[in-house]
């Protein structure tokens, strides 16, 4: 059973060893057709943020792996998704 301790300090227990490539990449002109933008609420870890010519905004750097975005998109080809390289990724530490 998960301890009751808040979203900062669960962020505590978690380290992101960045790959040079990026695993997920976001194909912005197709993003600007989308009307839900259901990736910006799905993301556990908030890495979409909307702009304001109707595209969006992805960092990679702090990404779960969960697959949600991919998941969740419901435009062809918006989002590709693949696990990171080797070695690297997110690395979750018990607390």
């Amino acid at each position: 059973m998960y301890r009751d301790i808040s979203f900062d300090d669960r962020m505590d227990t978690v380290d992101f060893d960045v790959g040079e490539r990026a695993h997920i990449t976001v194909d912005t002109e197709v993003c600007r057709s989308c009307t839900t933008k259901a990736c910006v609420a799905a993301c556990p870890a908030k890495l979409f943020v909307p702009t304001g010519d109707g595209g969006i905004l992805f960092n990679y750097e702090q990404c779960f792996e969960c697959g949600t975005c991919y998941q969740i998109c419901n435009n062809a080809g918006a989002i590709s998704w693949t696990y990171p390289d080797g070695g690297h990724g997110v690395v979750f530490r018990k607390s």
